[in-house]
């Protein structure tokens, strides 16, 4: 039970978080993204303060031998940047800079503007679907894809 509360309350303060700093706001990311035009540089602080924060657990994770509410820390270790990973991120900017949007401000933003953020959740869901029906190794050099064979 705790670890659902807890996973609760974070997810409320990142929700609170989005829609405080303007991350939910489309209008706010895409005068952020327009660096030739009307350029608001306010959510690169934003960010900034997101990385610190980020950089501030890691360090606290790195001094604990386990977390509070885990058997274990689940903390990333490849370092590689394979061909599918590049593609998820390309088409994860262009859907951002296009919209304003990405996943976490979109379910944000569908808890208090429906009607704004439906048709993105929608084609975001889809996009996950369909990207489970790409396999792997489509995306493998044809040299090691002819060494498999």
């Amino acid at each position: 039970m705790a670890k659902i509360a807890s996973a609760f309350a974070v997810g409320l303060l990142f929700g609170l978080g989005l829609l405080v700093s303007g991350l939910a706001n489309p209008a706010k990311v895409l005068a952020f993204l327009d660096l030739a035009g009307r350029w608001d540089p306010s959510l690169a602080f934003v960010m900034a303060g997101a990385v610190a924060v980020s950089a501030a657990g890691f360090l606290v994770a790195r001094r604990r031998d386990r977390p509070v509410l885990a058997p274990r820390f689940e903390i990333p270790t490849r370092r590689d940047l394979d061909p599918r990973l590049i593609a998820g991120a390309a088409i994860f900017g262009v859907g951002w800079g296009l919209v304003g949007l990405c996943p976490g401000p979109a379910l944000t933003l569908l808890a208090i503007a429906p009607a704004q953020a439906a048709a993105f959740v929608a084609a975001m869901i889809l996009g996950l679907w369909l990207s489970r029906l790409v396999p792997a190794a489509s995306f493998r050099p044809q040299a090691a894809r002819g060494a498999d064979a």
